[in-house]
């Protein structure tokens, strides 16, 4: 396995790749690696000759007063981890380096990010989509795979990547959980023994969800307010948004479409955000 800091390098050797006909794989991640970031390496395993995972804490996705700061890294044990698992390149820019002396232009979708996230993080995706427009011209790979824990974002970067032409397949993960059922995430390692226990709630409220589908309940608004019910019990949690889409397009349901629909949703516990979804 090599570690590649510079991005002339890191795209010399995605170039020389390609013209000897490897396929390629990326994973682009912020680091602190779990279980659910391993998984999407050995997604793309069987699939691709190569695979890339970057490690990139991207300050443009981050808004005024989040977590930049604070995020949690630890390149070392990443790197083991990356190692073990037979990633062949890890790929650890730097700040300066990506966003160069008077950086200025940046991908936007116009469409998905007006809703849910982007409804309270207005820059976000702006800065998503960038870093990973960046990251693709990069690593130059064939093959993507993302997590379906941030539902949102796959949408987004799948439609980027459709009306951008890149030529890259994507490969979407199912969520990696907890024994508990709580979605695994960077994040959770903010997380205290009481915080963590309203964070519970997040996954026994689209538990719920998914039964009352099972029931025969299609109304959308019967189901959120059951989810909200369960969320309040949460003392700790505040709701950002509880809502049911179309899985394609983010469009609000009125009514259930099975196997077309997903309940998104996003709390503060305290000072931490967690989100969850689940196809209903």
């Amino acid at each position: 396995m090599q570690i590649i800091r510079s991005i002339d390098e890191m795209q010399k050797i995605s170039l020389g790749l390609k013209q000897e006909g490897k396929k390629i794989g990326f994973v682009p991640t912020m680091g602190f690696l779990h279980k659910g970031h391993l998984s999407l390496v050995d997604s793309l395993r069987n699939r691709v000759d190569v695979v890339i995972l970057s490690i990139f804490v991207n300050p443009t996705q981050f808004g005024v007063g989040e977590d930049l700061d604070q995020y949690p890294k630890n390149h070392e044990r990443d790197i083991e981890l990356c190692k073990d698992r037979g990633t062949d390149f890890v790929f650890i820019p730097k700040s300066e380096e990506i966003y160069g002396d008077r950086f200025s232009t940046f991908t936007i979708e116009e469409e998905l990010t007006k809703c849910l996230c982007g409804s309270t993080r207005p820059t976000h995706f702006q800065g998503v989509t960038t870093i990973c427009a960046k990251l693709f011209n990069i690593c130059q790979p064939n093959m993507v795979a993302l997590g379906q824990k941030d539902f949102q974002q796959v949408t987004v970067l799948k439609r980027m990547i459709k009306d951008l032409n890149f030529p890259i397949k994507v490969v979407v993960c199912d969520t990696m959980r907890e024994k508990d059922g709580l979605a695994m995430s960077s994040r959770n390692s903010y997380l205290s023994p009481i915080q963590r226990r309203d964070a519970l709630l997040l996954y026994k409220s689209i538990q719920r969800a998914v039964n009352l589908v099972d029931e025969g309940i299609v109304d959308s608004d019967q189901i959120k307010e059951e989810v909200l019910t369960i969320l309040k019990c949460g003392k700790l949690i505040q709701v950002d948004y509880i809502e049911i889409v179309d899985k394609e397009n983010l469009d609000p349901l009125n009514k259930i479409t099975p196997n077309q629909s997903i309940i998104v949703l996003a709390v503060w516990i305290e000072k931490v955000r967690l989100i969850d979804n689940q196809i209903i």
